[in-house]
């Protein structure tokens, strides 16, 4: 199978496998929470978040590149109350107006996205000087020993995880492009110590600074 088929067929599939579980579900559900009115969901993926839209959300435009992805959130969509429709397929660039929405989310796509810092400045555009973007992300960990594992399978994850990079720094990338964070938590999902080049999280939210 070439690279490209595996990044525009399998990766969307095992992203949806692996990010659905209980306890990123919880984590959805608390980053979620304070969303209001019309949302800009950056990385829409297969739609796993749309469970946990509070009732204040009254729509959503998804930007998503994989059609694939697109396609496995047929279902979610169709039992969400809340409308949502495809608005883009490149963070980096919206066609939506100044200030056209209250909140922003990104959920494990700053680590993908070619250039988050164009995105993140896109992002802020978009919701304007009142809103608030809300993220929950996987990245750089505070040990350095999890780093140099980090920096060792990055050129792999990246390869086989659709250009995923481990060694982001999502808080920094966020207050660097035009943010002022809010709450932060960061943290290693409980599991093996094996495991936490990929499960340091930070999950927040920001506002325009």
């Amino acid at each position: 199978m070439s690279l490209r088929l595996w990044d525009e067929h399998v990766v969307p599939r095992l992203a949806d496998a692996s990010l659905k579980g209980h306890e990123i579900g919880e984590l959805r559900g608390q980053v979620c929470a304070e969303l209001t009115g019309r949302v800009l969901e950056i990385g829409f993926g297969s739609g796993l978040n749309i469970r946990w839209y509070p009732p204040s959300v009254t729509s959503v435009s998804a930007v998503e590149p994989s059609d694939v992805g697109w396609g496995l959130s047929q279902k979610r969509r169709r039992r969400s109350a809340v409308p949502i429709e495809r608005a883009g397929l490149d963070g980096q660039h919206l066609d939506l107006p100044d200030g056209s929405h209250d909140s922003a989310l990104v959920t494990f796509s700053l680590c993908t996205i070619p250039d988050p810092a164009l995105a993140l400045r896109e992002v802020r555009r978009v919701v304007g000087p009142a809103g608030r973007l809300h993220f929950l992300e996987h990245g750089l960990a505070p040990d350095p020993g999890v780093q140099r594992w980090q920096r060792r399978c990055e050129p792999w994850e990246r390869r086989l995880a659709g250009g995923c990079h481990l060694t982001r720094d999502a808080p920094a990338l966020i207050e660097a492009n035009g943010w002022e964070i809010e709450s932060l938590e960061a943290f290693y999902l409980p599991g093996p110590a094996i495991a936490r080049p990929w499960t340091h999280l930070s999950a927040g939210v920001a506002r325009s600074a």
